[in-house]
């Protein structure tokens, strides 16, 4: 990946992480635990630009993929999950609390949820990039036919920069969903205005 594309995502990261250093808006468990899953997505995130960074494409698609369920995680937990399915994902982990969640809503039925439950733009923006990758997420995920291919013939370096554009603007969502965690739902905008400023590794227009 373009040294230089690398060094303006982190850049951007810098500057969000200064916009939604925020506490939360109440210690209710339904926030911590959305907070918790939006944690992990932001660090799957650095992750996936760190391993691409290091020529590391089928591994960084594969934690791009866990980036993305675990945003999809906690805008179903916040706006979607019954007190049970909080309570599941917020108890001691033990044997039996793991077997207990084993039940919990995979990504096609939270996606049905968060449809019917969270504001449309999340939605919107969570099933546009599902839409448009999914299935190769997957193929990565079970060494499916894109990996193998990929890693015979070549990466292309467009293909370096693409999953790091949608790792950003996965980023960015996650950044939106800090502030929304933190009832501080008008900075939002700048989070937008931000991104706006760093076009170079952002996702392309449809």
């Amino acid at each position: 990946m373009n040294r230089r594309f690398y060094e303006l995502s982190e850049e951007l990261i810098e500057k969000l992480e200064v916009l939604i250093d925020l506490p939360l808006f109440d210690e209710s468990e339904k926030l911590v635990v959305s907070d918790i899953a939006c944690s992990v997505s932001k660090e799957h995130w650095r992750a996936t630009l760190q391993l691409l960074g290091e020529g590391l494409l089928p591994s960084a698609v594969v934690v791009h993929r866990a980036q993305f369920e675990a945003l999809l995680r906690s805008i179903w937990a916040l706006y979607a999950a019954s007190p049970a399915h909080i309570g599941k994902l917020n108890a001691l982990l033990t044997e039996q609390t793991e077997q207990e969640a084993k039940n919990l809503p995979l990504v096609a039925e939270m996606m049905a949820a968060v449809e019917k439950a969270a504001p449309v733009n999340a939605f919107d923006a969570l099933n546009r990039f599902k839409t448009n990758s999914w299935k190769a997420l997957n193929s990565y995920a079970h060494a499916g036919i894109h990996p193998l291919r990929r890693h015979a013939e070549g990466y292309p370096l467009m293909l370096f920069e693409g999953i790091a554009r949608n790792a950003n603007g996965l980023g960015v969502m996650a950044a939106m969903q800090s502030v929304v965690l933190a009832g501080a739902q008008p900075l939002q905008r700048e989070i937008l205005s931000l991104a706006a400023k760093y076009p170079e590794c952002m996702p392309q227009p449809l």
